[in-house]
């Protein structure tokens, strides 16, 4: 079990956060801190692409209401967690992040190569590397495209 466990949270996928929060469940500690953490680029890119400069202040209130939003619904009501808007490169911030908590795990989802979000692999790949703490990449679950049926199965 793990005393101090960190969360890549991207605050636009529900189902990403709350298949993270359940892992999470599973290897925190009984009074363990759970940290939870959303990265933005305030100049565009990275995990929020249509930000702008303009507003830095009004989207890290809005990911903190999100985030919050998901704590209130998938974890369980004797726990609780920290929660950590930060702005700037997603892998560089969530790797000084766990070092700055002295993380014991940091937990991703990744979505793999594919999907609209191109940055991800290589911020996955950056963390893996460079983090102070063992990292665990959890695989996305899959979505079926309306209209689509599983075509392998």
């Amino acid at each position: 079990m793990y005393r101090k466990l960190l969360i890549a949270i991207d605050p636009e996928d529900d189902g990403e956060g709350k298949r993270a929060l359940e892992a999470a469940m599973d290897l925190l500690a009984e009074d363990g801190e759970l940290h939870l953490a959303s990265v933005y680029s305030p100049g565009g890119g990275g995990f929020f692409p249509h930000v702008t400069e303009a507003a830095p202040e009004q989207k890290e209130a809005e990911v903190r209401e999100v985030l919050d939003l998901l704590v209130r619904k998938y974890l369980p009501l004797n726990r609780n967690a920290s929660l950590h808007v930060i702005a700037g490169s997603a892998g560089e911030k969530l790797v000084g992040l766990a070092g700055q908590l002295c993380a014991d795990l940091m937990l991703l989802v990744s979505r793999g190569g594919g999907g609209y979000w191109p940055l991800r692999r290589a911020t996955v790949e950056h963390v893996s590397v460079n983090s102070p703490c063992p990292v665990l990449v959890l695989p996305s679950l899959e979505k079926v495209e309306p209209g689509k049926g599983e075509e392998n199965s």
